[in-house]
């Protein structure tokens, strides 16, 4: 049984940073696995926020967090981060990891098989 725990989240004021991590366990993780971060603010839909392979060789940001946001993955650990700099109050959100155990790459929520409960990241002006 795959297991997704998040943690790293809490209260920081703008153009502060934090880093959240999301411990995976439950099987072998294979090299085209995705991991993927998401988020969900009050009142809106879960969004897209980043992803990486496995494998560490590819990354996908959106334009929101684009420069602002790096994701990165310790193999050893079995763990995935993403490091949220210059943050701004409309970051603010329950943030999720997922994982992907297919072969795709994807930014679609439907594609993720695994979440975990999320992390309430909230961004003060």
């Amino acid at each position: 049984q795959v297991q997704l725990v998040e943690s790293g989240g809490g209260l920081v004021q703008a153009g502060g940073s934090l880093r959240l991590s999301c411990a995976a366990s439950g099987r072998t993780f294979s090299s085209w696995y995705t991991m993927g971060w998401f988020r969900q603010a009050p009142g809106l839909e879960r969004e897209f926020v980043a992803a990486i392979r496995w494998s560490g060789n590819r990354t996908y940001y959106a334009d929101s967090v684009k420069g602002r946001f790096t994701i990165s993955r310790d193999n050893a650990k079995t763990t995935v981060y993403v490091q949220m700099n210059s943050l701004k109050p409309e970051d603010t959100a329950v943030y999720y990891c997922a994982l992907d155990t297919g072969w795709g790459f994807s930014v679609l929520l439907r594609e993720y098989d695994y979440w975990g409960q999320g992390t309430q990241v909230t961004v003060s002006s």
